[in-house]
């Protein structure tokens, strides 16, 4: 009787939802026979607020379908608010077009939403590897979707599923390590986590897989490059986080800037609809990346054409129409291409419905308005309790001699130097309120390392300070806290993975004061490290923590013990690089999963 109720539910459960589909599929039909080629187009145009903000009328002139901010792309007013009352104003032109479709408004919420001042900022990728908490990922996930719908907005362009393999690619911290088994894992809990299991949830936000594929095998780590392999590779490494990401919900993919054996991925029909569309089942939309067509040739009407025809569903357009390939060519040059032949009705109608359904899942047409509920809520003291969470599991403890840590909290005095020390910019990295992030204090709330420890300790013990690493005679510790200046894709590719001569220098001023030193390391990915580590008491790699440094100084004095785990295999010089675990004679500096704990 038992297993009869059950058998029975779930016919009921599985009833409901093939009438669910089919309602929306009903709906999808119905507003697709009634739009024109130019209402279909304009569906299938993402435009940069940049772009269109000389003239937003344009939004309901050319029937846009979305809007995004860029990594640059500003706002007067970059508070919370600022952006609610922005995303408003766009919806409110989307919502006077004929068919009142309202726009997805996409945005880069990579760590947190990141473009909006005093919003939380959790750890990169790569710290969230160190983690190998699926949980934990998906509840990062999910503070970040409650901030994103803060603003109004429905989209963020997250989770990155790269398989980062050469650690000179400098979007290496966008991805959540070497081994395929981290993306697939963590890369689903990230959709779950934005998405929740009903995308028409108040709460829900689209997640974007990205990048659409082999963005993190290229030759020598070179952004936007050729990733070389066969296809066997290619499936076991590259393409399989995004089955995973397809069974977790995903409904939307964005394409990387890569190529694969030299055919570029915006214009590989093979990969796009034949291997990602029909073999992997995937039902949801292709977005561009940023202006990537334009990569497909010199022709812009031309690489139109082959992007559509290959299987993108949606075109990102960072230009405005005193520009060229702008967003008013796209519309025109496409409406072109379909009266003549050369992008069949049939791909346009494919495109415009794989759109729409996602909106009618997401319950768009009457789940628009922004919640000011969850804007007040932006940058919360609950929030940013699950940011330190995370960057308390993302440290992985590289060396502890003498068992130097954890700390005291009532030492005498406790000297911290060098230039990340009190830098909120060094700790959040790229893609933080900029494009490039910046290494001074650029996003109002949080805690740097310095702060966090002087909250820390007692009252009777004496924190003192300074940049270069003088000052540390007579001190019971010296940390010393170093790391890449921040930096985003292309700018962050580099064939040297050094520490800077200024880090090197702070280190050894600190190690000739003669008292204990620990170094903390805020970086997008593996550094050189060998010969500093050896002279150095303590060493831990922080990774990119965002704005909540406290959770390292809860590591530092032993309120947490240290549970991290490298994401990355790490390297003794530059030659090993690529290292990656499974190689033929694998000898790093660290192996792929190590770290200590107290």
């Amino acid at each position: 009787m038992k297993y009869l109720i059950l058998f029975t539910t779930m016919l009921l459960l599985s009833s409901n939802t093939n009438a669910q589909k089919s309602a929306i599929e009903k709906k999808v039909d119905a507003l697709l026979s009634k739009m024109t080629l130019e209402e279909k187009i304009g569906q299938m145009t993402q435009v940069d607020l940049d772009a269109i903000k000389q003239n937003p009328d344009h939004v309901t002139k050319y029937y846009l379908g979305s809007l995004l901010c860029g990594g640059n792309t500003e706002i007067e007013d970059l508070s919370p608010k600022g952006w609610a009352k922005a995303y408003e104003y766009y919806q409110s032109l989307a919502l006077k077009t004929r068919l009142k479709v309202p726009i997805l408004f996409g945005i880069d919420a990579v760590h947190g939403h990141n473009n909006v001042d005093g919003a939380t900022i959790f750890p990169h990728n790569i710290g969230l590897g160190a983690t190998r908490n699926e949980k934990l990922v998906e509840k990062v996930s999910r503070i970040t979707a409650l901030e994103v719908k803060g603003t109004g907005m429905q989209w963020a362009f997250a989770p990155c599923v790269a398989v980062a393999r050469n650690e000179r690619w400098g979007r290496t911290y966008e991805s959540f390590g070497e081994d395929p088994e981290l993306a697939k894992s963590l890369g689903a809990a990230a959709v779950k986590g934005l998405q929740t299991n009903n995308l028409a949830d108040q709460t829900s936000v689209l997640a974007s897989v990205k990048h659409y594929a082999g963005d993190g095998g290229t030759t020598n780590g070179k952004d936007q490059g050729n990733t070389e392999c066969d296809m066997k590779t290619m499936k076991e490494i590259h393409l399989a986080p995004y089955i995973d990401a397809i069974k977790a919900g995903a409904k939307n993919i964005m394409v990387s800037y890569s190529s694969w054996n030299g055919i570029k991925m915006h214009g590989n029909k093979y990969l796009l609809t034949d291997v990602l569309k029909k073999e992997f089942g995937f039902k949801g939309f292709l977005v561009s990346d940023w202006a990537a067509i334009d990569q497909l040739g010199k022709n812009y009407k031309d690489v139109i054409e082959i992007s559509i025809n290959a299987g993108l569903d949606m075109i990102m357009i960072p230009n405005g129409p005193t520009q060229n390939n702008n967003y008013v060519q796209f519309i025109q040059y496409l409406k072109e291409l379909v009266d003549e032949g050369k992008v069949s009705i049939e791909r346009i109608n494919d495109a415009v419905k794989r759109i729409l359904t996602v909106k009618y899942e997401m319950n768009l047409f009457n789940n628009y308005k922004v919640d000011k509920k969850l804007t007040s809520k932006i940058g919360s003291k609950e929030h940013r309790e699950v940011a330190r969470q995370a960057v308390r599991q993302s440290l992985v403890l590289l060396k502890n001699e003498n068992n130097v840590l954890p700390l005291s909290k009532s030492l005498k005095r406790i000297h911290v130097v060098g230039k990340a020390a009190d830098s909120i910019g060094y700790q959040c990295g790229g893609w933080t309120i900029s494009w490039q992030g910046n290494s001074g204090n650029v996003i109002s709330g949080g805690t740097t390392i310095l702060q966090a420890i002087k909250n820390t300790v007692s009252k009777n013990t004496q924190v003192t300070s300074s940049i270069d690493g003088s000052g540390a005679e007579g001190s019971d510790v010296c940390i010393v806290v170093v790391g890449e200046k921040p930096y985003a894709e292309m700018f962050g590719d580099r064939e040297d993975l050094s520490l800077s001569n200024d880090d090197i220098q702070t280190i050894e001023k600190a190690k000739s004061s003669g008292v204990p030193v620990v170094v903390i390391l805020l970086s997008g990915r593996p550094m050189i490290i060998t010969e500093q580590i050896s002279k150095v008491n303590g060493f831990i790699a922080a990774w990119l923590p965002g704005t909540e440094g406290q959770g390292v100084a809860d590591v530092l004095f032993g309120d947490f013990k240290p549970v991290g785990k490298l994401p990355h295999s790490w390297p003794k010089s530059m030659n090993q690089i690529p290292i990656n675990v499974g190689d033929k004679n694998y000898d790093p500096l660290f192996p792929f999963g190590y770290g200590l704990t107290y």
